[in-house]
């Protein structure tokens, strides 16, 4: 099995270096493609350095999804990982990896802090919770994702998504869906031309649609311990080292899209977005008690909470409209040809 591992990384130079370190000692025979974009710490000049990155490719939007998907779009091999910047891969991903899609369309493994491990030699992560969980059963998107890339990897309070529990599973309209890091996950390149990779509508939340779209297209997505990478922890001085506050608007406008798209207008989705957006609301008003937040921000929030449910809603109609056939994203791959600004590959010069 030839594999390509796509790394969308924004402002992540040093971070960056270490994940393609481990990706040439534990990967050496894997196509190595970076998106880069836009970075202004001198990740391209690092990157063009190097000599174990296949395909370096520049692109214009801020977003996690473009990034993918143009990556996606230049891959070569029959099976296509995605590993974003601030992991590293460790001895047996690789092996994991293959083993996993030998009777799996998608193969995905746990996310561990880079912290001391237990007596086992693995990484002791801390146990599972339900707090901070979105509204269709996955981890709560951290909004700084739209800029440093681990939208889906991590829960509402910075916290790794993924541990040697397993993955999460939902049954939602009588689907089984299982949701996988987006750092973190390897395709079968079948799979991916029938998901038409990650739906560009969404600034955060692109995995848990995509988990949704293979639930609907029965596509098998399996867990393997071994397909585990380290997270390294940001540089609070580095240019990706600051976290930007919650953007709720966007948060409930990508969620009310993913369940509005993928199964119309039901009672269940309406109650999950009821539900969720209750618990947030208590939460800031406990901010609010505390000193931590104003009564006016409580409002202003409150505001965008639903502004976002219904943009969202009325765009996830729109979308299920044009997605008539499990083949087919309205905002995928195959509706775009633009991504890309500049891409430099080694084995044929700058193009």
């Amino acid at each position: 099995m030839d594999l390509s591992v796509v790394v969308p990384t924004l402002n992540g130079r040093d971070r960056l270096a270490a994940c393609l370190d481990a990706l040439a000692a534990h990967a050496p025979d894997t196509e190595v493609i970076v998106v880069n974009g836009p970075s202004a710490d001198g990740t391209t000049g690092m990157v063009r350095d190097r000599d174990d990155v296949d395909v370096l490719v520049e692109i214009s939007d801020r977003t996690v999804n473009v990034a993918r998907n143009a990556g996606i779009e230049v891959a070569g091999g029959d099976a296509v990982a995605l590993v974003d910047y601030d992991k590293r891969i460790g001895e047996s991903w690789l092996e994991g990896v293959r083993e996993g899609l030998v009777d799996a369309d998608v193969v995905t493994g746990p996310v561990r802090p880079n912290g001391r491990e237990d007596d086992d030699g693995r990484d002791d992560a801390g146990g599972r919770d339900d707090v901070g969980r979105d509204g269709d059963g996955g981890r709560d998107e951290d909004d700084r994702g739209v800029d440093a890339r681990t939208d889906d990897d991590r829960d509402g309070d910075g916290r790794a998504v993924g541990d040697a529990d397993g993955p999460e599973r939902r049954r939602i309209a009588g689907r089984s869906v299982t949701y996988f890091a987006g750092g973190n996950v390897a395709f079968r390149r079948e799979a991916l031309r029938d998901l038409d990779g990650f739906d560009e509508y969404l600034r955060v939340g692109g995995a848990r649609d995509a988990a949704h779209r293979l639930a609907r297209m029965d596509r098998e997505v399996a867990w393997r311990d071994t397909v585990a990478v380290r997270e390294e922890p940001p540089n609070p001085t580095a240019a990706d080292g600051g976290r930007t506050a919650r953007d709720w608007g966007w948060k409930y406008r990508a969620l009310a899209y993913r369940l509005v798209k993928n199964y119309g207008i039901r009672p269940s989705a309406v109650l999950r977005t009821g539900k969720h957006a209750v618990t947030d609301a208590a939460s800031v008003a406990r901010d609010v008690v505390r000193g931590e937040a104003t009564p006016s921000g409580w409002v202003a929030n409150g505001r965008d909470v639903v502004a976002g449910v219904l943009s969202g809603g009325s765009d996830g109609l729109v979308a299920r409209a044009r997605d008539r056939s499990p083949a087919r994203n309205p905002n995928g791959i195959s509706t775009r040809a633009d991504r890309a600004v500049a891409r430099y590959d080694v084995r044929e010069g700058p193009s």
